[in-house]
C-alpha cells in the first residue's frame, strides 16, 4: 500500500481499536482473546483496505470481520467457550455486582453464538436491528427472531436461578 493509505488505515485503527476490542470482549468474555480477535480483524482489514474504504460504513465492515473472526475461532477450537470472570471496568462496588454479573455471564454462555452476538450487539453496543443485520450478513427478521429467542432463554434462565436461590 502507499503511504497515504497506510496513514489513513493507522488513523482508522487508532479511532476504532477500543470499540472493536469491546465488541470482541463482549463476544468472547476473555480480554486476551478479545485483543487477539481484534488484531486479527484489523490485519484482515488492512489487507483489504481499499475495498474496506469503498464500503458505505468501514466501521461496520470491520465489525463484521470481528464477528466472523470470533465465529471462525470458535469453530476451530471446537471447545466450550470459557469466559473470564474479570470485568474490564472496575466499578465502585464490583463485589455487589459479582453475583449478578456471574449469573448473566452464565446465562449468556448458554446461548448459541448467533443469539449471543445479537444480544451483545443490540443491548451492550446499542446497535439498531438494521446495523446488526448488516454486521451479521442476515436479514432484520433474523435479527428479531434471534433476539426474541435469546431474551426468552435469558428470562427462563433467570427464573430458574431465582427458584434455585430460594
Amino acid at each position: 500500500m502507499n503511504q497515504a493509505l497506510d496513514e489513513e488505515f493507522g488513523r482508522f485503527m487508532r479511532d476504532r481499536w477500543p470499540a472493536m476490542v469491546r465488541l470482541a470482549y463482549a463476544l468472547t468474555r476473555n480480554p486476551w482473546t478479545a485483543e487477539d480477535v481484534a488484531q486479527a480483524a484489523f490485519t484482515k482489514a488492512y489487507a483489504a483496505w481499499p475495498r474496506v474504504t469503498q464500503a458505505r460504513n468501514p466501521a461496520a465492515y470491520v465489525k463484521r470481520i470481528v464477528i466472523n473472526e470470533h465465529r471462525d475461532r470458535a469453530r476451530e477450537w471446537r471447545l466450550a467457550e470459557r469466559f473470564a470472570e474479570i470485568p474490564l471496568d472496575r466499578g465502585v462496588d464490583v463485589i455487589a455486582e459479582t453475583d449478578d454479573r456471574s449469573a448473566l455471564m452464565a446465562a449468556l454462555r448458554a446461548l448459541g453464538p448467533r443469539q449471543r452476538a445479537v444480544v451483545v450487539l443490540r443491548y451492550w453496543l446499542d446497535l439498531s436491528e438494521a446495523e446488526i443485520a448488516t454486521a451479521m450478513s442476515c436479514s432484520a427478521g433474523t435479527v428479531k427472531s434471534q433476539a426474541s429467542r435469546a431474551l426468552a432463554a435469558l428470562r427462563k434462565s433467570t427464573e430458574l436461578m431465582e427458584r434455585s436461590s430460594r
